[in-house]
C-alpha cells in the first residue's frame, strides 16, 4: 500500500499564509495584541483561527512550489492585509479614548492618568475606563465574532495572490480614523453641551460676585455634576458604540 503524501508541502505553504493573515490580525487586535498578553496564548488563538479558516479558504491558494520568491511575495501580502484587519479593529475601539479625553477635559480632570492596560501607555483615566468597558462589552455581547466573520470574508475583498489596490487601503484607514473621531465626539456631546454651559454660568458668576473664589467652587462642582451625567448616560454611550463596532465590522463582510 502506498501513501500519497505530495500535496503536504503545498497544504503546508498554505498553511503558513494561512497563519500570516491570521496571526497579523491577532497581533493588533485589541485585548489579544497587547504587551501583556502571553506569547503563548496569541500564538493558540492564532493558530486555532488558522485551522478553522484553512479549510474554508484552502482552494483559494494556488502555491507554486517550484520557486521561493513568489511564495515570500504571498506571504507579505498575507501580512499586510492581517495588519489592515488588526488595524481597523484597534482604531475602531479608539473612539472610547477620544470621548474619554473629551469628556475629561470637560470635567477638569484632563491631568489624571493611568496606565491603559489595553495600550500599555498612559492614558487618561476615564478614557481607559471607557474603554475598558467597552472591551467587555465586546465580548459579553460576542461582537468580536463580527471580527472573525470579517476576517473570514476578507477572502472575498482581498483575495490572495491578486495585487492590493493602495486606493481601497488607503480609503478604508481613511475613513476608520475619520468615523472614530467622529463617533468618539459624538459620544462626548453631552460633556461638551454641559461644559460650555456651565464655563458661562462661572463666568457670570465671576462678573457678579468678583470676591468669590469660582475656581475653588467650580471644581468640584464640575467633576460632581460631570459624574452624575456620565452615570445617567454611560448605557446609552456604550450602546452607540456597540452598534457603531458592529456596524463597521458589518461593513467588511460584504453584507
Amino acid at each position: 500500500m502506498r501513501i500519497d503524501i505530495s500535496f503536504l508541502p503545498a497544504l503546508g505553504a498554505a498553511f503558513m499564509l494561512v497563519f500570516a493573515r491570521v496571526g497579523a490580525m491577532v497581533m493588533l487586535f485589541p485585548t489579544l495584541g497587547e504587551t501583556n498578553i502571553p506569547t503563548r496564548v496569541k500564538l493558540s488563538i492564532a493558530l486555532g483561527l488558522t485551522l478553522i479558516i484553512l479549510p474554508l479558504h484552502r482552494n483559494a491558494y494556488q502555491v507554486d512550489m517550484s520557486s521561493l520568491t513568489p511564495l515570500l511575495v504571498l506571504m507579505i501580502q498575507e501580512i499586510i492585509i492581517g495588519i489592515v484587519l488588526g488595524a481597523t479593529a484597534r482604531v475602531t475601539l479608539a473612539a472610547l479614548q477620544v470621548a474619554g479625553s473629551v469628556i475629561a477635559q470637560q470635567l477638569g480632570l484632563g491631568f489624571v492618568t493611568a496606565v491603559d492596560p489595553t495600550q500599555g501607555q498612559q492614558g487618561l483615566l476615564i478614557g481607559n475606563f471607557l474603554t475598558i468597558l467597552g472591551v467587555t462589552m465586546l465580548f459579553a455581547t460576542d461582537s468580536h465574532h463580527l471580527v472573525i466573520e470579517a476576517l473570514s470574508d476578507s477572502y472575498r475583498i482581498f483575495a490572495p495572490g491578486e495585487l492590493l489596490n493602495s486606493g481601497d487601503v488607503a480609503a478604508l484607514a481613511t475613513r476608520a480614523f475619520a468615523a472614530s473621531f467622529k463617533i468618539g465626539m459624538q459620544l462626548a456631546a453631552p460633556f461638551l453641551v454641559f461644559g460650555l454651559v456651565f464655563n458661562i454660568g462661572l463666568g457670570i458668576l465671576a462678573r457678579l460676585m468678583p470676591q468669590m473664589q469660582v475656581y475653588f467652587v467650580g471644581v468640584p462642582l464640575s467633576i460632581v455634576i460631570g459624574f452624575i451625567i456620565l452615570a445617567a448616560v454611560l448605557t446609552t454611550m456604550m450602546g452607540t458604540f456597540i452598534g457603531y463596532f458592529s456596524g463597521v465590522m458589518q461593513d467588511m463582510t460584504l453584507r
